[in-house]
Parts: structure tokens; C-alpha cells; sequence
């Protein structure tokens, strides 16, 4: 069904902006990225691969209770004990490798720190971190959105899932088609994306599920 003719119709900019409208009137602000500094955020979002935000919390809470949330005690820290202490995330000895070449790589292009990141144009700087071994194209746009607070939206399959049961999109849309579809329609908003990309995060949660339970759905009809 996409196609560049469809892909920025009007239709399509009015169906976007209604679903947004709908959600956010239904669950208001979502307060996302949980996290206390951007630091936290970005290794959140690597932890947060292929588990629940429960298990995350549970790994970052033992991070913090060793006081080894910080690209220095990452960096200085045995990757033994550190892929002990993020154990609930599960694949935990690979998040510990993957964490330590995140930390690395801040060392190397940004003094080991989130802020200098924010001096990067957001496609170069998702650029550099596609090329960081386990991060790919949801995780870097999660650290750039949530943790660098630059306008770029991320998609995942709760994302899609919506899109797709709504005629947006069809099965065969990749990662930067759908991104697209955002990003050629809605004006590039920091606050806006942030609050979109949670809201289908919380009305598939509740309704717009693996079987899709549409009664008294915000987006319903």
C-alpha cells in the first residue's frame, strides 16, 4: 500500500495527527524515557533489547545500588561482574560486551559524556551510532530521541502493528519507510515524537494487542 504518491497524502498527514490526538485525549503525557539522566537513558535503551522495561528497571537499579551507573565505572568495571548485575535483562554476558563498546565509544567521540552528543547533526550522529556493534536502527534513535532530545521518531512493533491494522502501512514496510511515513508528514517535534512513540507503546499494552481487543479502544471506528 506504501508508495511515495501515498506516503505524504494529505489523508495520510490527517489520519496521523487524529490518531495522535485520539491517544494523547485518552491517556495523556506518558512521561517518557524512564531514567533520571540521559546516561541512564542510553543504556536503558540498550538493556531494553529483547526483554520488558521490568527487567531493565531490575538491571539498572543493581547498576546503581554498586554505583557502577556511569560511563566511568562501566569502563572500569570486569565484564563478568557487570554482566552479573545486569543479569535480568537477560542476555546478559552479550549486554555486557555491547555496553562496554557503547562506553567506549563515548570515550572515543564524545569525552566519555551524553551532552557532547548534542552538538552532532541528529543524521550524522545516527550515523556513527549504527556503526556501534549492537545497536541498531530502534536503539539509536531511542538514545538520540530520549537521551539526546533530538526530533527523530522510533519505531518498533508496537508501532507497526498500529499502523498496520489502521491502513497506513502493509505488512511488508521496513524500519525507515515507516519512520518515514512520520517524518514526512509531521513537523520534526522533539515533545510530540517523544509522546507518540509512547502512546502506541501504551494503547497496544491495553488494547491494540497480538489479538486485538478494539472495544472501547481510543482509536476505534
Amino acid at each position: 500500500m506504501t508508495n511515495k504518491q501515498n506516503l505524504y497524502s494529505n489523508n495520510t498527514k490527517k489520519k496521523l495527527i487524529l490518531i495522535y490526538e485520539r491517544l494523547f485525549r485518552r491517556f495523556g503525557p506518558q512521561h517518557w524515557w524512564p531514567g533520571n539522566t540521559p546516561f541512564e537513558v542510553a543504556i536503558g535503551a540498550i538493556l531494553t533489547q529483547n526483554t520488558n522495561w521490568q527487567n531493565v528497571e531490575r538491571a539498572i537499579n543493581n547498576l546503581k545500588s554498586a554505583r557502577a551507573l556511569s560511563a566511568a565505572a562501566i569502563r572500569k568495571i570486569p565484564e563478568e561482574e557487570l554482566a552479573g548485575l545486569i543479569r535480568p535483562s537477560g542476555y546478559f554476558r552479550q549486554k555486557a560486551g555491547r555496553l562496554k563498546i557503547f562506553v567506549d565509544f563515548l570515550y572515543k567521540h564524545y569525552r566519555g559524556g551524553i551532552a557532547a552528543m548534542k552538538k552532532d547533526d541528529p543524521a550524522w550522529l545516527r550515523k556513527k551510532l549504527l556503526s556501534v556493534k549492537g545497536i541498531g536502527p530502534e536503539t539509536a534513535d531511542s538514545i538520540i530521541l530520549y537521551a539526546v532530545e533530538k526530533p527523530v521518531f522510533v519505531v518498533d512493533a508496537y508501532t507497526k502493528r498500529v499502523l498496520l491494522r489502521h491502513g497506513l502501512i502493509d505488512q511488508k514496510a521496513g524500519y525507515n519507510e515507516i519512520q518515514e511515513l512520520f517524518h514526512g508528514n509531521l513537523q520534526a517535534n522533539e515533545e510530540m515524537y517523544n509522546e507518540y512513540h509512547a502512546l502506541f507503546v501504551r494503547v497496544c499494552k491495553e488494547f491494540c494487542r497480538k489479538k486485538a481487543h478494539c472495544e472501547g479502544c481510543p482509536l476505534e471506528g
